[in-house]
C-alpha cells in the first residue's frame, strides 16, 4: 500500500472504529457522521479547476501544500454519503508527504475498511476518481508543478 507509518497507522485506527460498529448500516451512519466534520468550502473554492470528474455528485478538492512539504488536502461535496468518503480520504491521506501520496492504493484500504463491497458503483467510481485526483496532485507535487 505505501511505506507510510502514519498512513498505516490512521488504516489501523480507522479499520479498529470501522470493526467496532459492526454493520453496514452502522458503518454507513458513521461516514456520513465523518462528512458532517468537513469544514465547507468557500464558493470560489467550488471551481471548475477543484471539482473532481468522474464522480456522480459534486466533488470538490482543494491541495495545499505545508511549510514541511506535505500535502494538506480538503474537500465538499453536494452528498452527505459522498462527504463522508471524501472525509475518510482525508483522514488517511491529508498531512502526508507527496512521495506517500502518490502510492496511496484506495482500493486495498476501502477494502481493508469494508466499504468497497457495500458501495455502489457509481460511489466506488467515485471514490476511485478521489483517490486518484489526490496521486496525481501528490505526483505533480514531486515532478515540481
Amino acid at each position: 500500500m505505501t511505506a507510510s507509518a502514519a498512513f498505516d497507522q490512521r488504516l489501523d485506527d480507522l479499520a479498529e472504529t470501522f470493526e467496532l460498529l459492526g454493520d453496514w448500516e452502522e458503518r454507513y451512519r458513521h461516514v456520513i457522521d465523518l462528512g458532517r466534520s468537513l469544514a465547507p468550502l468557500t464558493e470560489a473554492e467550488r471551481s471548475e479547476a477543484n471539482r473532481v470528474r468522474g464522480c456522480a455528485s459534486q466533488v470538490w478538492l482543494v491541495t495545499e501544500a505545508a511549510p514541511d512539504g506535505a500535502l494538506v488536502f480538503r474537500g465538499d461535496s453536494d452528498a452527505h454519503i459522498v462527504r463522508g468518503l471524501i472525509a475518510l480520504l482525508l483522514n488517511l491521506v491529508s498531512g502526508l508527504r507527496p512521495e506517500e501520496i502518490a502510492n496511496f492504493d484506495a482500493a486495498a484500504a476501502l477494502g481493508r475498511l469494508g466499504l468497497s463491497g457495500n458501495l455502489s458503483s457509481q460511489r466506488s467510481n467515485g471514490l476511485a476518481a478521489m483517490a486518484e485526483r489526490m496521486r496525481r496532485d501528490a505526483r505533480g507535487r514531486l515532478e515540481g508543478r
